[in-house]
């Protein structure tokens, strides 16, 4: 049996005359979405899988389907007879083009085997001559198949061979994603032995020295691996002891590392290559001529041996001197490997003679963290969840390591310049911009681009996967923004549409608490918490503990101290009452001792402000008060007449005198309907000055700085809204709360008495949760909340007159279904902002889900639902 190795990323290509058997042996050891085959693209193009004429195209619609496929990282696999140099040339140049290896799998059968299987094919009406002529090509193609570029070759001479072959998929050199960490990522250490002892043992490795006292291995703490970033060698004043230390480390297990330009250089020379002794490698020679020839074979070896960039973490972590863009991530090519050593140039030099690289990191959109080197700044720093770690320390900066997934910066000073930069190098804490060999400005982390939000795009969720976003529902979000929404910075969350409840079949209301009890129940959520909904305009308040801490952490400018916004991102009041309503806020913060007790100089809270006048005042009044003082003008007149027609006895036909009744009796009821209506808005307005006549009703903590809180039960929430109430009585309203159980009966019982006595004091309603908050369902997450509005309040949303029998069967048929899908995706948008933030992931990160939330807004439904 002989195994045919193949990487698990690569596009194969099958090698054989006609009637060698590749389809056969493509369908017995690949995937039948792997394979593509050059006779169904034919029938694709033709009707005809064996219509020569349409080859062409049929091999233009192969490469396209091909290249989506490496696109997505996907093993590919092409059964053609590939017998012809230019087929194959086409093909490599394919791999090469999406970073790929590609592999030559060559059923080399004898000629009589493939002439005796075509003459049993009625479908194959071409000569012997084809088949002949086919070998002869192959035969003279394949001394030269390596040399065309493919990495490797594998030859099958027999159908015994063919029969015995087993296809082993092995991964590729660069994927580490079953290593899930911690890592210690170290950036460039360029020789500098002592110090990197020193940051070795800050980190809790514990040193190992020979019988000689050279350190050769250090064991991490707590299972944890150390990552060099390349860049060991050269410059500093002991390569040799870096090289012993780091090879100790990785022959245990202790360590993996990438190679750097450095360490490419040094091998050329050790090999005895042509290469310009300078930069550093001149001291590197003369270092290692005083070690013994099998070290300087060890470190040819080991510096030769090393892997262009490390993919850890199921993906999550990417390392690469250099750095590298999403797209090489897992992938394998000389174009690959010269990213990840030296970036990406521009050809040109700056006025040091130094390389300018295009700024990649600052176009970097991936999932993936990246950390790297090659360019020493003197503060290590995130731009768009990239960091580089080289910090200059054989320059006289720091060596520092980052701590993964922790994300924690360890630094160690140089313990003196050891090498002269050509370009300065400015200390830490300098106010000099961080030296680069790109003389390109990079883009920040908090900068965003238009093309981050633009078009269809789908956002990765953690609570309900992929999140698809239309593009017309970008545009019109992209509308708002641009043209309302606040800074970027501060919209760290914008909170989700609320789910209705279900249609009441029959009675005088259309929402009722039982169908909302229910609906939990059936999906297995038991423990329920009811909430008063507050007849306000949702707000979510960004609160920090001073202009420090708004400015550090958030880029506040001008003495901002957060931000209190709309739920579409725009701010209620002007910078001045803004900046007033935070004061209280923080003074509130303070004396409930919030700041101290979650450790934070900020606290994200999801809330009600009151009245709704504070925000719908154009709206009461041009819409609400308008058809209401209407209606009251109207109506009443027409009961008067309609009164004084009846008094007068007026007959006329059969059933006039019930019809003027019936007519009053309408009339009464529509006027009684426009005063219900009157006092069920006025009810949410009440006359403001500045700050004064505004409240807050917060409901639930939605972060603070390290941690969310959506793992925290509603009574805890509403607990810390309660201390917040008491610390200042008049700002904060607090949310009246009633835990119920949908197993018990009276618990229910008591829910709906509870909202009936809500609603007919004059209360908009409530808001059934489960109380653990977020809680699996029967079917995924559980909906977060579903709203249940009196019987008032929705003359408002229905109109005057939704509560006659005629309008209320008609507005029975409503279809809540779109209504809460939309809430629910929202909802997980949200949770994936604010995870982002805490996570100090760059803005446009964060931008990007809160964004989604605002597109999805732009969907059609019913807005009275």
């Amino acid at each position: 049996m002989s195994a045919l190795t193949v990487p698990e990323l690569s596009l194969v290509c099958m090698v054989g005359a006609s009637g060698s058997g590749k389809s056969t042996f493509a369908a017995a050891h690949f995937g039948p979405f792997e394979v593509l085959s050059s006779d169904f693209c034919r029938g694709l193009v033709s009707d005809d899988p064996n219509d020569q004429s349409a080859t062409k195209a049929a091999f233009e619609v192969l490469h396209h389907i091909a290249g989506k496929r490496l696109d997505a990282g996907r093993l590919t696999v092409v059964d053609a007879t590939n017998v012809q140099p230019e087929a194959r040339r086409s093909l490599v140049a394919l791999a090469r083009e999406h970073d790929v290896l590609p592999v030559a799998i060559v059923l080399d059968l004898p000629e009589r085997v493939c002439l005796d299987r075509n003459a049993a094919r009625a479908d194959r009406a071409f000569g012997d001559r084809v088949v002949k002529r086919q070998r002869d090509q192959l035969r003279r193609s394949l001394r030269s198949l390596r040399r065309e570029g493919f990495r490797s070759v594998h030859v099958l001479r027999s159908e015994e061979e063919v029969a015995e072959a087993v296809v082993v998929r092995e991964k590729l050199l660069n994927d580490f994603r079953d290593r899930p960490g911690p890592f210690d990522v170290i950036g460039d250490v360029h020789g500098c032995r002592g110090e990197l002892e020193q940051l070795l043992g800050d980190l809790g490795y514990t040193l190992v020295r020979d019988e000689d006292g050279r350190c050769v291995d250090a064991v991490p703490p707590a299972g944890r691996t150390a990552v060099f970033l390349g860049d060991l060698v050269d410059r500093g004043p002991d390569s040799p002891g870096v090289l012993r230390l780091v090879m100790g480390m990785v022959a245990a297990g202790h360590a993996l590392a990438v190679p750097g330009n450095h360490e490419s250089k040094l091998v050329r020379a050790l090999q005895g290559r042509d290469v310009q002794v300078s930069h550093g490698l001149e001291a590197t020679l003369a270092q290692l001529a005083a070690e013994t020839p099998e070290f300087r074979t060890e470190v040819e070896r080991f510096c030769h041996g090393l892997v262009s960039h490390l993919v850890l973490d199921s993906g999550r972590l990417v390392v690469a001197h250099a750095g590298l863009v999403e797209k090489y991530h897992g992938r394998a090519s000389a174009r690959v490997r010269s990213f990840a050593l030296y970036g990406d140039t521009t050809g040109e030099t700056d006025e040091f003679g130094l390389p300018v690289r295009y700024p990649w990191a600052q176009e970097y959109r991936g999932a993936a963290t990246v950390l790297y080197g090659h360019t020493p700044t003197p503060e290590p720093e995130w731009i768009n969840n990239t960091m580089c770690l080289d910090t200059g320390a054989v320059f006289g900066g720091h060596l520092t390591a980052l701590r993964y997934p922790e994300r924690e910066i360890v630094q160690v000073p140089a313990q003196r310049v050891w090498y002269e930069p050509v370009k300065p190098f400015p200390p830490a804490g300098s106010a000099e911009p961080a030296p680069s060999a790109a003389s390109t400005p990079s883009r920040g982390h908090d900068d965003l681009a238009i093309t981050d939000v633009l078009g269809a795009r789908g956002i990765e969720t953690r609570l309900a996967g992929r999140v698809t976003v239309r593009e017309d529902n970008a545009a019109g979000a992209l509308e708002v923004m641009s043209r309302f929404a606040m800074e970027p910075r501060w919209l760290l969350y914008l909170p989700p549409t609320m789910a209705p409840t279900a249609t009441m079949p029959d009675g005088d209301v259309l929402e009722h608490p039982a169908t909302a009890f229910d609906f939990y129940a059936k999906g297995g959520v038991t423990e329920l918490l009811c909430e008063e909904k507050h007849m306000g305009s949702r707000a979510v308040a960004l609160v920090c503990r001073d202009v420090d801490t708004a400015r550090s952490r958030f880029g506040g400018t001008d003495g901002a101290t957060g931000a209190v916004y709309t739920r579409t991102g725009r701010p209620f009041f002007d910078r001045d009452l803004t900046e007033q309503l935070l004061a209280r806020l923080r003074d509130a913060v303070t004396r409930a001792g919030l700041w101290d007790e979650l450790d934070t100089g900020w606290v994200l809270l999801d809330a009600e402000l009151l009245p709704w006048s504070a925000k719908a005042e154009a709206l009461l009044r041009d819409q609400y008060a308008a058809v209401g003082a209407a209606a009251r003008a109207a109506v009443p007149a027409a009961v008067d007449v309609l009164e004084r027609v009846a008094a007068r006895g007026v007959n006329g036909d059969a059933g006039s005198e019930n019809g003027v009744s019936e007519l009053l009796a309408r009339t009464r009821s529509r006027a009684a309907n426009a005063q219900a209506y009157t006092d069920a808005y006025r009810r949410y307005v009440w006359p403001t000055d500045g700050i004064t006549g505004i409240q807050l009703a917060p409901f639930q903590l939605l972060a603070s700085e390290g941690r969310t809180w959506a793992d925290h039960h509603h009574l805890w929430h509403l607990g810390i809204a309660d201390r917040l109430a008491d610390a200042d009585p008049d700002l904060v309203r607090t949310t009246r709360r009633l835990p119920i159980d949908t197993s018990d009966a009276t618990s229910l019982a008591q829910g709906v008495t509870w909202w009936a006595d809500l609603t007919a004091a004059g209360g908009e309603g409530m808001v059934v949760k489960p109380l653990a908050n977020l809680v699996r369902a029967t079917r995924g997450w559980a909906q977060p909340g579903i709203k249940v509005r009196g019987r008032e309040y929705l003359r408002i949303i229905y109109g005057p007159d939704y509560t006659e029998p005629y309008n209320l069967e008609r507005l029975r048929d409503r279809q809540v279904g779109h209504k809460r899908s939309m809430a629910a995706r929202e909802y997980a948008l949200g949770i994936e902002a604010v995870e982002r933030a805490v996570a100090r992931e760059p803005l446009w990160r964060v931008h990007e889900a809160v964004f989604a939330v605002l597109a999805l807004e732009s969907e059609p439904v019913d807005p009275r639902l």
